[in-house]
């Protein structure tokens, strides 16, 4: 007779936590070197870059979430180059550029963006293809690159515009966005950032010889960008997989994915889901030994940490909802009034579940970290175990931050306030 092996909603928790590399214990972990780093990214694929400043970005952030507290130049000097903190020199081994938003990505992955390139260089959009067909724009195109070529590494700063600029990114000066075309299709590449913004130059001058450029197939690069999501997302639905970069919409992944699933490379499961529902799922097969082993109580998730809200861990949309039953909300473009959470809200992962958030501010000036909201989940208890496991965290962050202070303002249920305090 045969049995349908239906997986249960703890075992695709921790699977898509291990993916992600948020299962080990607080502590465990050794500071991530120039190659942990590394390979963490290309586990991930990419990792995210944010300009909201709260606390650490959001980039130096995803890292903090699985490391614990390490040196956020390090990304730095693996994107832009420098020297490692024994004095030891790193050549560039991350680039900038789009992937599910824009990212820091491995320099393996370089080729696999060319097919994006091209279809940015033609515009992608209709407001864009309209501004690359006005009257003039060729000429700036060609006035900026000559200038970046002849000059060397520029800013958006250096270029003179007579113009008044009328608010939002949409209404960039026309060097900038002439900047930001010739980085879209692959004529500049970020040297490097002052003071956060970005420094531009040549291609053929930033990126390394040893890079691969040959240039794949529209399949050759369905397959990579999906296969590293699936890989790094571990279990979800398959339409999920074309969340993770904004190369396909779903429908236009689909017939990549079927042919997938065909070949063997995605595998069908059965999992039980947040609410109890059966589901259709997929895992891919580089991730079926690892989800045997979480099966059998070999592998088990044990981090309690806070995640940024532009982690890739919640790039599928949907299936916080669907696992979790936690939908992952980012107010800080939200009148203050409107916001439930917080300007900034950091989810917050106790071992295999996301128990609650958790809303942060830093004092740079005190040295205090202002805790401006914490909240539990409907359903969640407060426990001296939880209360422990949070302080822990907490006392990571300030330690990630140098914050030597910290003051819990609001908290939903109010005890459990106390508790976190007590522990710390």
């Amino acid at each position: 007779m045969f049995l349908l092996t239906i997986y249960p909603l703890k075992t695709l928790r921790t699977l898509a936590i291990y993916s992600q590399n948020l299962h080990l214990p607080q502590g465990s972990e050794l500071v991530p070197d120039a190659q942990s780093l590394l390979a963490l990214i290309e586990r991930l694929g990419c990792i995210q870059i944010d300009t909201l400043q709260r606390v650490h970005r959001s980039q130096y952030l995803a890292i903090w979430s699985r490391f614990g507290t390490y040196s956020p130049g390090l990304l730095d000097t693996l994107a832009y180059g420098g020297v490692d903190e024994n004095g030891n020199p790193i050549g560039r081994l991350l680039f900038e550029f789009w992937f599910h938003a824009a990212c820091f990505l491995p320099l393996s992955a370089y080729r696999f963006r060319k097919q994006r390139m091209q279809r940015m260089a033609a515009g992608g959009g209709s407001y864009t293809r309209a501004w690359l067909a006005k009257p003039g724009t060729a000429e700036l195109l060609d006035e900026v690159y000559n200038r970046v070529r002849d000059e060397g590494p520029l800013r958006a700063r250096d270029f003179d515009h007579q113009g008044r600029r009328r608010g939002a990114w949409w209404d960039w000066k026309p060097a900038k966005r002439a900047l930001e075309h010739l980085f879209n299709r692959g004529d500049l590449m970020i040297a490097g950032r002052e003071n956060f913004q970005r420094m531009y130059d040549l291609t053929e001058r930033v990126l390394p010889d040893w890079v691969d450029q040959d240039h794949p197939t529209e399949r050759e690069t369905a397959r990579y960008v999906l296969g590293t999501a699936a890989r790094a997302l571990g279990v979800c639905d398959l339409r999920q997989i074309a969340d993770y970069s904004h190369d396909y919409l779903r429908g236009e992944a689909r017939p990549h994915l079927e042919e997938m699933l065909a070949e063997g490379i995605l595998v069908p499961i059965h999992g039980r889901l947040d609410g109890g529902r059966v589901a259709d799922l997929v895992v891919h097969r580089d991730n079926l030994r690892t989800l045997e082993q979480i099966q059998s109580g070999g592998i088990d998730a044990q981090r309690t940490t806070l995640l940024s809200p532009f982690d890739t861990f919640f790039y599928p949309q949907g299936r916080d909802e669907m696992l979790w039953g936690f939908r992952q909300v980012l107010e800080a473009y939200k009148p203050a009034h409107q916001r439930e959470w917080g300007y900034f809200c950091l989810p917050i992962l106790d071992r295999e579940r996301l128990i609650g958030r958790l809303d942060p501010r830093l004092d740079r000036k005190s040295g205090r970290l202002h805790i401006e909201g914490l909240y539990l989940e409907p359903g969640v208890r407060p426990s001296k175990r939880l209360g422990r496991s949070l302080a822990r965290a907490l006392r990571e962050f300030m330690r990630f931050h140098q914050a030597r202070e910290l003051t819990i303002e609001r908290s939903r249920p109010r005890e459990f306030a106390a508790d976190v305090e007590r522990e710390l």
